[in-house]
């Protein structure tokens, strides 16, 4: 057995056009996934897509682009259903895709962003795994990542609402262990740290904010995409095959920093 081999297996990863889950897909197939790349813009989803055919799909695996915003629930059935037309089943499927509209106090969130912040982060979460797991019962096999944050660990004076919703994500992934672990369906979250990504700029690139949070890192820096892309190949892989219900913090050491 091969610990980290995923041939054969099929991926569908949102917001998998940049960053965290752009990292995923690209190592997924590099370890020989199919892969379903899924973000809003059907031009980034093809690109992203060629590129892994081009660099990355080595075992005749193969990626396609399969556009999709998870606040609409139509186009999530839709993207289960796209996916299985072209390779007949979803192995893994890793919600990465997350909103965060609001930066501040809890006093100021508008009723409208705290809506969009549940609706994205926890509802359409629950929709995609819902659609997915029903095919994955049928086989006896799947694996389920929710792409979190320590923010769902820790309290927040500006991201509050995100925080809690990442909170959330943590539980979905114990109740979905539970419920369906005896189909041998696995359900893991990922809680990344400060990474570089265009989700998390207005963070880093501010030059007191990144010495503030790198100083208070054991590790001294800030993480790289890469970085989370190996976690999430090991829960998928037969290396994760004893994993579940389980939050995986990456974050250089920060939620230990005493």
């Amino acid at each position: 057995m091969k610990l980290f081999d995923l041939t054969g297996k099929t991926a569908v990863i949102t917001g998998s056009t940049k960053g965290i889950g752009k990292a995923i897909a690209e190592r997924m197939a590099e370890h020989g996934a199919n892969i379903v790349v899924s973000s809003r813009k059907q031009g980034a989803c093809e690109a992203v897509a060629a590129d892994i055919n081009d660099n990355w799909a080595k075992s005749g695996n193969r990626a396609v682009s399969i556009p999709c915003h998870i606040y609409h629930k139509e186009q999530l059935q839709s993207l289960v259903e796209q996916s299985k037309a072209e390779f007949g089943k979803i192995d893994i499927l890793v919600c990465n895709a997350a909103v965060n509209p609001f930066h501040g106090s809890a006093l100021d969130i508008p009723d409208t962003a705290f809506d969009r912040i549940m609706e994205c982060n926890i509802r359409s979460n629950s929709w995609l795994c819902n659609m997915a797991i029903p095919g994955m019962i049928e086989q006896k096999d799947g694996v389920l990542i929710i792409v979190s944050s320590i923010g769902g660990i820790r309290g927040s004076k500006e991201l509050g609402a995100y925080s809690i919703s990442k909170a959330a994500d943590m539980q979905i992934v114990r109740n979905y262990a539970v419920e369906f672990g005896p189909h041998n369906i696995r359900a893991n979250c990922i809680a990344p740290g400060l990474i570089i990504t265009d989700f998390a700029r207005a963070l880093y690139e501010d030059p007191e904010r990144r010495d503030n949070r790198e100083s208070a890192t054991p590790l001294r820096r800030l993480g790289d995409p890469d970085e989370i892309a190996g976690a999430a190949v090991m829960m998928a892989s037969p290396a994760g095959s004893y994993l579940t219900g389980q939050t995986l913090v990456i974050d250089g050491g920060t939620t230990i920093q005493p």
